[in-house]
């Protein structure tokens, strides 16, 4: 079983948030992406478990748990992929202009994914560069690995049942699954 579930940042965490959430919140530029991601957690999860950190920083709930999961934020859009089957990886970003994507491209992406990106029409190449970088970093994030490794992953190598990607309005999203999931908009529900 998988579920994606997405929402603003900014609605979730200034919301109903519990007393517990806001005491264990970091303070800073994180604070409201991490709200919004345990208050996410906990309209599924009644009592939360705990959630603790890999070395690489990737969150998962302590102990013996069947439930993985994996948040991925970008602007004010923060999703969550929950799954029963194993480790899952998910990232969110706004498609946005970027200061130097074409080279960053040039940095990270393999010449599949440049293939790709060249075959778009010229007005849906910044799109096309969003898709391919959501799912390279879904990759990495099933994995639990650091961002540092998105150049060392090529996303056709894994076109396959357990990477999928869809846009929604101004948002790519991909998941990587260790079983097969296709990725539906209509499937993701969106929690205020």
């Amino acid at each position: 079983m998988y579920r994606v579930v997405r929402g603003k940042i900014s609605t979730l965490s200034t919301g109903d948030v519990s007393p517990a959430l806001l005491s264990q919140a970091p303070d800073g530029p994180r604070r409201a992406a991490w709200l919004a991601g345990r208050v996410l957690l906990s309209r599924l999860f009644s009592p939360l478990p705990e959630v603790i950190y890999s070395e690489h920083g990737k969150p998962l709930f302590a102990g013996q748990s069947e439930w993985w999961f994996n948040l991925s934020h970008s602007g004010d859009d923060i999703a969550l992929l929950l799954s029963d089957e194993g480790e899952v990886g998910c990232d969110v970003e706004v498609i946005r202009p970027r200061a130097n994507w074409q080279a960053l491209a040039n940095a990270v992406f393999s010449s599949a994914e440049h293939a790709e990106l060249a075959r778009a029409p010229a007005a849906q190449q910044l799109a096309v560069f969003w898709h391919i970088w959501t799912r390279k970093e879904a990759i990495v994030k099933q994995r639990g690995g650091s961002a540092w490794q998105i150049v060392s992953v090529d996303s056709h190598g894994l076109m396959h049942a357990s990477l999928s990607h869809c846009q929604i309005d101004n948002l790519s999203l991909a998941v990587c699954t260790p079983t097969p999931f296709t990725l539906h908009a209509a499937d993701i529900q969106f929690v205020e």
